[in-house]
């Protein structure tokens, strides 16, 4: 039986650098972005959401409950994460919503103002549940308790920070000993510990078991732990496992250890103050929005930026929308100063194809051609391998199936240039590859004649206009490091056959000296490289010692 011939197997080549980063490419998949301008223009100045806890609560497992709350001037406006439409939008004040925050079982949401009022809310019926008018100057922060349903903390102007319960008529504790206002504030771990940031620069971890009074009267400090900064703070995050804390003190992210009690770490990647900070990823980035229209994405393990965003405006609050038990991010919410509402909305595998499957059909409906779109997609639905022969049945075991090779001589899809390197007519057989101009096939027949020694009578006897698209080629690739030994090999011999002819035509000549060019090019980025691992391998050499 005479051997089968096959095809010559393409070369493979190592991938070359990607362009993107895992993260990027994360990022970047936030592709289906929405624009909802509010409806009077107002500063977007806050954002938060609810998503995730309301899948996960105990008390509620439908997404239902789940909503993105915004404040936008006196609009506090709910958005449902399934339709990204505002359910509900509650007016129930005349001053300006700054802070809103939903709880996990999505019943209330609690809402602070800029007269100071906070309020809580039925968010099915918009109805006011509650009313509490201690603080006197505008409340920026309103949150949840992580454990208890009824309670919770809000921050202030007048310098306080104080805990409410639902049920009571006034706050149940109260933190001063900021000088100046609070503008951001956060629980910590499991609630007992709460933190908050205010515009005398200063970062204070309160304890609400020490200190602080049930009475206006008692002004006991209750902080356990402060860190001054450099800049006022707009933004105070506590990471995951309570033991670190991110703050934006003007254009700087501070990140803070709680244990030690000092600074790990001052990032300075925006040029204009940052205005609000947001979690994601399961805690392991930390997104940053600022007065720039810059959105930073940092990973936590060395905080370095691994993704970016730009806005047309600058940016005052930012929010990652994880949905499900699984906590998977879906919606980056961004408010802007222009009253623009972006959500950009990451889509999984089913539903992307479900989507395109979707614009084709469009596509074919408009061309006028969904009956052959039709046709095509039942015969994918319905068609399997089984029908196609013709009723008989081969998976029984006792079945024989012989499966034939190529007779030699008979090679089918054989391209001219593989049955001239098959009848060892190697100038014709590069003639017609450099024709199709396919880098891979280039390539295969190059390493194909370089394997049988047949390079040199490929290349030799030819005149300049047979030498120009080897040339013109050589030009191309000589630079590209995943094939640099086989050109330069290429080139190596080139020079070899034809040095000394040099001078005879201009256009080979120009393209020597190209060729020329493109080298000394790749040496000095060598060299370069070079250079930068050895300072590198001195500063990590440094560092250790």
């Amino acid at each position: 039986m005479a051997t089968e011939v096959v095809p010559l197997p393409p070369v493979k080549l190592p991938s070359g650098p990607s362009t993107l980063t895992p993260d990027q490419k994360f990022w970047a998949s936030f592709s289906s972005q929405v624009l909802l301008p509010t409806p009077n223009s107002s500063p977007i100045t806050h954002i938060t959401s609810n998503s995730a806890s309301a899948y996960t609560s105990s008390t509620s497992t439908t997404p239902s409950s789940a909503y993105i709350a915004v404040t936008t001037g006196p609009r506090l406006q709910l958005f449902s994460p399934q339709t990204l439409k505002a359910t509900k939008t509650i007016t129930r004040t005349a001053s300006p919503f700054h802070s809103a925050s939903v709880r996990r079982d999505g019943r209330v949401c609690l809402a602070g103002s800029d007269s100071g009022i906070i309020q809580a809310f039925d968010t099915s019926s918009r109805a006011i549940l509650k009313t509490w008018e201690e603080h006197k100057q505008p409340v920026w922060v309103t949150r949840w308790h992580p454990r208890d349903l009824t309670g919770a903390m809000s921050c202030s102007d007048d310098g306080t920070v104080r805990l409410w319960d639902l049920p009571a008529e006034k706050s149940v504790w109260q933190g001063w000993g900021h000088q100046d206002y609070v503008r951001c504030g956060a629980f910590v771990g499991d609630g007992n510990l709460m933190v908050s940031g205010s515009y005398d620069q200063t970062v204070r971890l309160w304890d609400q078991r020490i200190g602080g009074s049930t009475g206006t009267t008692d002004k006991s400090n209750a902080t356990v732990m402060q860190f001054k900064l450099s800049a006022p703070l707009e933004a105070v995050l506590p990471l995951p496992g309570g033991t670190t804390l991110a703050a934006a003190a003007g254009e700087k992210l501070v990140v803070l250890d709680l244990v030690g009690a000092r600074p790990l770490h001052i990032l300075r990647n925006h040029q204009k103050t940052i205005t609000s900070l947001a979690l994601a990823s399961h805690g392991t980035r930390v997104l940053t929005g600022g007065l720039d229209g810059h959105v930073k994405v940092f990973e936590t393990a060395s905080w370095n930026v691994v993704a970016g965003l730009k806005y047309p405006s600058p940016v005052l609050a930012v929010d990652v929308v994880a949905v499900g038990s699984t906590k998977e991010d879906r919606h980056l919410c961004v408010g802007m100063q222009s009253g623009l509402l972006s959500i950009r909305t990451r889509l999984s595998g089913a539903v992307k194809v479900a989507r395109r499957e979707k614009e084709r059909e469009m596509a074919a409906l408009i061309a006028g051609k969904i009956d052959e779109y039709d046709r095509k997609s039942a015969k994918k639905r319905g068609r399997g391998w089984e029908k196609r022969v013709r009723g008989k049945d081969y998976t029984g075991e006792g079945a024989d199936i012989v499966i034939n090779g190529n007779e030699r001589g008979k090679l089918r899809h054989h391209s001219k240039w593989e049955s001239a390197l098959r009848r060892g007519q190697y100038e014709i057989a590069l003639d017609l590859v450099l024709d199709t101009r396919d880098s891979t096939a280039i390539l295969t027949l190059l390493t194909a004649l370089i394997h049988r020694s047949a390079l040199r009578t490929a290349l030799s006897n030819r005149n300049s206009a047979a030498l120009m698209p080897l040339l013109r080629w050589l030009n191309r690739k000589i630079q590209d490091p995943r094939h640099v030994r086989l050109s330069t090999d290429v080139a190596t011999m080139v020079l070899n056959l034809y040095g000394d002819q040099l001078g005879q035509s201009s256009e080979v000549d120009a393209a020597i000296r190209d060729l020329h060019s493109e080298v000394r090019k790749s040496v000095e980025v060598a060299q370069m490289c070079w250079g930068t691992v050895g300072m590198l391998d001195l500063l990590q050499a440094t560092a250790g010692e």
